[in-house]
Formats: structure tokens, sequence, C-alpha cells
């Protein structure tokens, strides 16, 4: 089980539960940055994910400094087409589906498929849900899309169901960097009941409480940013959560 996407599914099918880092790096110097990707190791963190809505430094450069560093999968979380490395462990492919921007359902896809194909790199198609985290986020600007109502569980669920169908690998639901509020538990047990995929969940997470409420709920990996940034004890709790937790 070498794959990003096979470690996720296998985890996913024996209740084990993963995590994930997101770093983004612009919001970090290089000093902070060699410091917590310490602590991801130390920690045993998962995965790292690499991407954000704006960032002003090379992607190749701070994938390169991380695998310097450590030896966890760091995987492409790309918020647009400048943000590509095909030399990273994975790629998540993401299709904005809670959306109706072309660009972000199809189109930026369109441009990048014969590059990715030809790089060669593990590609991870998923179901990207933006849902509303009671605060404008970075990504819902950037993307031009509105956010799912986060009482609205039938949208996220009726939405999950048609990315399963359409054969995508993974649903993420994000609630966006700086969200006030995660993903609430009931729209996570109510997208758990009606697909088999595994669920990614983001955003709004800033207490070991919350991310073991979003694990108990059908979370399968959950990732976290801005917490670890501002709290990077963080990390030590949801690993002994997690642990805890998985089967």
């Amino acid at each position: 089980m070498n794959s990003v996407y096979q470690k996720i599914q296998k985890a996913a099918s024996i209740g084990q539960k993963l995590l994930a880092v997101l770093i983004d790096p612009g919001k970090l110097s290089e000093f902070e940055l060699e410091k917590k990707i310490h602590l991801c190791q130390d920690t045993k963190v998962d995965f790292i994910f690499l991407g954000g809505s704006l960032i002003y430094q090379s992607i190749i450069e701070v994938r390169q400094f991380i695998k310097s560093l450590v030896n966890i999968p760091v995987v492409l979380f790309p918020g647009n087409l400048m943000q590509m490395d095909f030399s990273a462990d994975a790629l998540l492919l993401l299709s904005m589906l809670s959306g109706r921007n072309p660009e972000l359902l199809i189109g930026n896809h369109v441009l990048a498929a014969p590059l990715i194909r030809k790089s060669g790199i593990e590609t991870i198609s998923t179901a990207y849900l933006l849902i509303d985290g009671e605060v404008n986020t970075s990504v819902g600007y950037i993307s031009n899309t509105m956010p799912i109502p986060r009482d609205k569980n039938e949208i996220a669920v009726a939405t999950s169901i048609a990315a399963e169908l359409l054969g995508f690998k993974l649903v993420y639901l994000e609630a966006g960097s700086g969200a006030r509020k995660s993903v609430s538990v009931d729209m996570i047990e109510a997208v758990r009941a009606n697909i088999s995929m595994p669920i990614v969940v983001g955003g709004g997470i800033r207490s070991p409480e919350v991310l073991s409420k979003i694990y108990l709920a059908g979370a399968d990996l959950v990732v976290v940013g801005t917490v670890f940034e501002e709290n990077s004890s963080f990390l030590v709790d949801a690993q002994r959560i997690k642990q805890k937790i998985s089967l």
C-alpha cells in the first residue's frame, strides 16, 4: 500500500482515523515552517497538504524544503493552476461541486490534464464542497462561489451522492481557512450515511473536542491548518484523540 489514496482507503475500511496538516507557505517564515514540520514528524501526522488560496512563494521550493526535513507524504492541494508541483507525492484534483463556477468544476482541469497525465503523479479526484463556516473565507472569495448553507444537510448529501455516482474518489467538506465554525456534526453524519467513499473534513477546527466529534461523526481524514499555525501543541492532542477513536 504505497499510494496516498490506498492508505486513505484502507484506513477508512478498518475505522482508522487519519490526520493531515495544511501548510500555506505564505503564512509561515522559513524558521516557523521548519519548526512546525519537525512537530508534524514528532506527532506522526499522516500527510502534509500543501497549497492555499493565495501563495507568493514557489510551491516546488517549499515542497523540496519539507522533504529535506521529513519523510511524510506531501499532497498537493492547489488553489489554482500556478500551484502545480508534479514531484509531490500526490495531487488532489479538486472539483468544486458546491459552486457553479465552470472553471473550478472542469475548466482548469482540462488545461492541466495533459501535464498531469504526462507527469505520472498520483492523482486523486476529489469532490470539493465549500460549507458555510459563518465567515467570509478566502476560498469563497477567490473561487467566486457561494458555500452550501451549514444547515442544508440535504444539499451536501445530494451533492456527495452525485460525486460518488460520477466516480470521484473522495469528498472533501471544507468550511474554509479561518472559519468560525467547522462543518456540523449533523452534516457529516448525513453524508456518511449516504456514501461509501472516504470523507475529508477541514476548516474551523480549533479544539480537541470539535476534532473528536468530527471523527466520531464519520470523517476519515481531518485537515487542520489555522489552529496548527496558532497553537502547535494542538497536534499532540489531535494524535491522542485519533488513536483513541481509531478502531
